[in-house]
């Protein structure tokens, strides 16, 4: 499997940004051209496994999810000035993700951590912890309309199931075995499932992007572009706005 492992994190997150791109271009002007919401299904789940990766390489867990949160704040202000909706953004829901993969993360260290007579207690606090933020991620979802909904806030924290819960840590035995196969894949997959399955028609394109995910090298590639891709999301809708309101006048 190793050889074809050659698309690079910046690889798969430009892929993503096109598809992405292409939906919106769709939606905006052509929205009766299915070709451009097809080739759209594919953003989704690459994002969504690159925030798993993210959360689990970043040196700084509170300053990655601020940054999201922030964008996230930033998109919903200009939702509100163009739209008037409150409808949340992919940003939103890739920030519950976030906070949701962080509790699974406590939780894995917590099984993982050496024998002490407070091990138990610790798990139990944390399994408590991250069963609170799956419950805390659905209520919002009842509250707020989230983009994706709960079982796109869950996606990321799909795939990060089985993965280690930090950069320099591995998973416990018999665990680590996992690490030989595709397993966060095959997990993004099943994640994949109920959401197309629940919004339907054009969303099982999305398990397209499985086979590119499977070409994941996990490296991060020569260019450091983690800005770039910051900025894209809000940038590009703003663009797009933009030139869709030249052309109506």
């Amino acid at each position: 499997m190793s050889k074809f492992r050659c698309l690079s994190s910046n690889a798969l997150k430009l892929i993503a940004a096109a598809a992405m791109t292409a939906d919106h271009v769709g939606i905006i002007f052509f929205p009766g051209v299915d070709i451009f919401r097809i080739i759209g299904r594919l953003a989704l789940p690459i994002f969504a496994f690159m925030i798993a990766e993210g959360c689990r390489y970043t040196r700084s867990k509170p300053r990655y999810l601020i940054t999201i949160a922030l964008l996230a704040a930033a998109c919903q202000v200009v939702y509100y000035i163009v739209s008037r909706s409150l409808y949340m953004s992919i940003l939103v829901t890739f920030s519950v993700a976030i906070v949701v993969i962080y509790a699974l993360q406590g939780f894995k260290l917590a099984l993982s951590a050496p024998e002490s007579q407070y091990r138990m207690i610790r798990i139990i606090l944390s399994f408590i912890l991250f069963a609170a933020s799956v419950a805390g991620a659905y209520l919002l979802n009842r509250l707020l309309e989230i983009d994706y909904g709960f079982r796109g806030c869950m996606l990321p924290a799909a795939a990060s199931i089985f993965m280690p819960p930090g950069r320099d840590r591995s998973l416990p035995a018999p665990l680590d075995r996992l690490d030989k196969i595709p397993v966060h894949v095959i997990m993004m997959g099943i994640g994949l499932i109920p959401l197309a399955g629940w919004l339907g028609g054009n969303q099982w394109f999305s398990l397209l992007a499985l086979p590119l995910l499977l070409c994941y090298s996990g490296r991060r590639g020569k260019l450091k572009m983690k800005y770039f891709f910051y900025v894209f999301y809000p940038a590009h809708l703003v663009i797009l706005e933009a030139i869709d309101m030249l052309v109506s006048k």
